[in-house]
């Protein structure tokens, strides 16, 4: 009767279970003595049968035991429920802790300061991130869970309806504690990739204009007009180079203009790359309008010296017949004569036009 008496229900879910394994001896004991209280029974109604003269005597001893039998037993079945009641109150309280050890493990990830340092460290960030969001999402149905065995729990066990509580909104706690770090950590990780896909853009149009500047002033002046031919038709080919990238330009002004906007926390730094892919692309341009001013006047240049060097030529060869001291010697051979030098002086206005 000691043992069916007993308060004690066990600190924790381990200890109720050992409470209830004594528990599951002491009910196979008892019920190894039930054979026992059955034979009692049947020796007093035999000695009652048989008229045996202290009957009186053996049927109080016989309602003794027998009322002594039952309230054992259902001290027994009393027992067992609370045993059965107290488990179920430490699993709960077994789970809701171990929910909350978990949500406190990953809340430490999730107060991280890691944003990520370039872009492809900040997108492996926010995979990672992704991937707790998912393990919260499917642990959301167990916190519900455990709500609604609180709830059940109280009903059920109302002298330990309080602490349930105490267990409930603890859990309540953490649970919305974390999502509100998972929401801000996502934000923040948004902002940062935002920043680096911005940063990444800036480093590659800049490191671009280095290598445009570098290749329009590669080249040398031509030394005739082939080659500065030549020379305006490659640096047509970097315009059109420049202008293909345009976009590229016009999209990352739109994205720091949007980090700026948004009041983004690097919007300093920001500010300053802005300014200076807006300088290093007027450079680009004010370069290429230089060198083109350069290479045509280079082929003005080529193209006067061929034309001098035509004139200088020509010149040359009529001076030589001008230098001829044949008169003719007859008629027809003076007429000849005149004819080459009427030829001469037209041709000689033709060139004096080219000349002048």
């Amino acid at each position: 009767e000691a043992i069916v008496t007993s308060e004690e229900l066990g600190q924790d879910l381990e200890h109720v279970e050992v409470l209830q394994k004594k528990f599951e001896e002491f009910q196979t004991d008892l019920a190894a003595h039930e054979e026992r209280v059955n034979e009692v029974n049947q020796f007093a109604g035999k000695l009652i049968q048989e008229q045996h003269p202290e009957e009186e005597l053996i049927k109080s001893k016989q309602d003794e035991v027998n009322a002594s039998w039952q309230r054992l037993k259902g001290l027994a079945l009393q027992r067992q429920g609370k045993l059965f009641g107290a488990a179920e109150v430490q699993r709960f309280n077994r789970d809701v802790d171990e929910t909350i050890s978990w949500i406190k493990e990953k809340g430490q990830l999730m107060a991280s300061d890691d944003f990520g340092r370039d872009l492809a460290s900040v997108q492996a960030l926010l995979r990672k991130h992704e991937g707790l969001e998912r393990d919260l999402a499917a642990l959301e149905d167990k916190v519900k869970a455990l709500c609604a065995e609180a709830d059940r729990l109280q009903q059920s066990h109302p002298i330990n309806a309080s602490q349930i509580q105490v267990k409930r909104e603890e859990l309540i706690a953490n649970w919305e504690q974390i999502r509100t770090l998972a929401a801000e950590r996502h934000s923040r990780l948004n902002d940062s990739y935002r920043l680096q896909r911005f940063l990444a853009d800036f480093r590659d149009l800049t490191s671009w204009v280095t290598e445009m500047k570098a290749l329009i002033n590669a080249d040398e002046l031509a030394n005739d007009v082939a080659g500065a031919e030549a020379l305006l038709d490659r640096h047509q080919e970097h315009k059109g180079e420049i202008d293909a990238h345009e976009d590229s330009f016009k999209s990352a002004d739109e994205s720091g203009q949007a980090l700026l906007a948004a009041g983004h926390y690097a919007s300093d730094e920001v500010k300053e790359k802005l300014t200076i892919l807006s300088d290093e692309r007027s450079a680009l341009l004010e370069l290429w309008e230089l060198r083109r001013q350069q290479y045509e006047q280079c082929m003005d240049l080529q193209l006067f010296y061929r034309d001098t060097e035509q004139v200088d030529n020509w010149m040359s060869k009529q001076e030589a017949f001008l230098l001829n001291e044949d008169l003719g010697d007859s008629l027809d051979s003076v007429e000849a004569l005149l004819k080459k030098h009427e030829d001469f002086e037209k041709s000689l206005s033709a060139q004096e036009e080219k000349i002048t």
